[in-house]
């Protein structure tokens, strides 16, 4: 999921230690792969291990950045066929 910011960084700055501890509480769950804002600060990605892109929507209405209408998300599907990830893929 790629998310881009609707308010300015100062803004974001105001949630982003909630919206941190979410994203801390998805890993734990064994649901967030990786996480990190994009350069330049406009938004951000966010690697998730659901099923379906209607599981990953659901997931992230939950998102502080969601809550407060500060980011949205738009889906990508993403398979990783080389590199660290590329055995990640469950069957």
């Amino acid at each position: 999921m790629i998310s881009t910011y609707l308010v300015p960084l100062d803004d974001i700055a105001k949630v982003r230690d909630e919206h941190l501890a979410f994203l801390e509480g998805l890993f734990a769950q064994g649901t967030l792969v990786a996480a990190g804002r994009q350069d330049p600060p406009v938004g951000g990605m966010v690697l998730l291990d659901v099923p379906d892109e209607a599981a990953a929507r659901e997931v992230l209405t939950r998102d502080p950045y969601v809550v407060h209408g500060f980011a949205e998300y738009e889906a990508r599907g993403w398979a990783p066929t080389v590199g660290a990830l590329k055995s990640y893929i469950k069957s």
